[in-house]
């Protein structure tokens, strides 16, 4: 019993020195910065899912889609005026007849994108603008005949169509249109086009951003702002995504040297497909119109107009006898939203009002002085207005 005592007396006595040695430690060793009594908190490693595997190589995607890119050689006479003399019998006796007929012709190349197997291309407008003989060649060393179906100058699109020689099929390889929801800033993107004519050529890039506009290139633009490397000849090829499928039509460039600077710009396949549709059941766009010319809503301007916040549009002009003005819409008014989608700027309000289509009556909501109206507006058709390029 007696040798029980001695070893709790011992545990009791070891206890009491441990405890002692650890109340008088200094603070900053129980953790730096930290106070007597105070608690610290150390950071666990958190539980990290790990990251998306991808893939090192994109041949799929390129195999899926290389097929489907053609590139389109272009041709344009070149008409000269007749000479007064030419008619001189005796000039043309020694001279023979200088006929607009022995004139050059000019040309040009770009690239397109098959879209469906009975020989469906879209380009872009300015590929095939003012040609007079357009041909086709497919990847696998074909060279074709095409013909225009229609074109839409103000989104810069236009639609071919491969001719079947001898009403063959010619079974094309058609490409896998993809969905714009599905696409985000950062996706893996490749270019395939022609550029400069020296062969079909992939190049790859992420996606920089979404709708851009305010670029001047088009009437219409909600581009897809992209890194991968597009150059002269890749207009109207195929703007793919890392399975292959098209989400975009590539289309113009910025650049101070005429190379690729990392910044071009493709058209979304959701406007590409819109455009397309509407040019092989009807020929040509139908877009809304009401007559009105807008400004955009500086601070100051917002400022002057007790506004708080900068959305909207200002109302510039009305055109005298147009939808708008039977409606009762005047200069000065601002106009807040179409059809109940807000309207942020000028742009914003072109592309709503061109999405109506012509006879619909619309809900146009302004603001007039401090006043909310709302006017309702019968939507006119557009006509269309090509916006010339530099």
């Amino acid at each position: 019993m007696r040798r029980l005592w001695l070893l709790f007396a011992q545990a009791v006595t070891v206890a009491l020195a441990l405890l002692f040695v650890v109340m008088t430690l200094k603070p900053e060793w129980l953790g730096k910065g930290a106070s007597p009594g105070a608690v610290v908190t150390l950071r666990e490693s958190e539980s990290v899912a790990p990251p998306v595997s991808s893939p090192t190589s994109y041949r799929e995607a390129a195999k899926r889609a290389l097929p489907s890119v053609v590139h389109i050689f272009t041709s344009q006479k070149v008409k000269t005026r007749r000479h007064p003399l030419a008619d001189d019998p005796i000039l043309r006796h020694f001279f023979g007849d200088g006929g607009e007929g022995d004139n050059p012709a000019t040309s040009g190349l770009g690239s397109g994108v098959i879209v469906s197997d009975n020989g469906y291309v879209l380009t872009n407008y300015h590929v095939i603008e003012s040609a007079d003989q357009i041909e086709i060649a497919l990847s696998d060393g074909r060279t074709l005949s095409a013909r225009v179906v229609g074109n839409d100058p103000e989104s810069d699109l236009a639609v071919l169509q491969i001719v079947q020689p001898n009403g063959k099929a010619l079974n094309l390889p058609a490409i896998t249109l993809g969905k714009m929801e599905q696409v985000a800033i950062g996706d893996v993107t490749l270019a395939i086009g022609n550029p400069f004519g020296v062969g079909q050529t992939v190049t790859m890039g992420i996606i920089s951003a979404l709708g851009r506009s305010h670029l001047g290139i088009n009437t219409f633009e909600n581009f897809i702002q992209t890194d991968a490397a597009i150059n002269p000849g890749n207009s109207g090829g195929a703007l793919v995504d890392g399975k292959g499928q098209l989400i975009g039509i590539n289309t113009a460039i910025y650049s101070r040297s005429g190379g690729s600077l990392g910044i071009g710009f493709a058209i979304p396949i959701s406007i590409a497909r819109n455009v397309m549709e509407q040019i092989i059941q009807n020929g040509s766009v139908t877009r809304g119109w009401v007559g009105i010319e807008a400004q955009e809503i500086t601070p100051d301007l917002a400022e002057s107009f007790s506004l708080t916040d900068a959305s909207g549009a200002l109302i510039a002009g009305v055109l005298r006898g147009s939808p708008a003005d039977a409606s009762g819409i005047k200069p000065g008014d601002i106009l807040l939203s179409v059809d109940g989608r807000p309207v942020k700027d000028p742009q914003s309000m072109l592309d709503l009002i061109a999405s109506q289509k012509p006879g619909d009556t619309v809900t146009f909501k302004l603001r007039r002085q401090n006043n909310l109206i709302e006017s309702q507006v019968k939507i006119g058709k557009r006509q269309p207005q090509p916006r010339p390029r530099e």
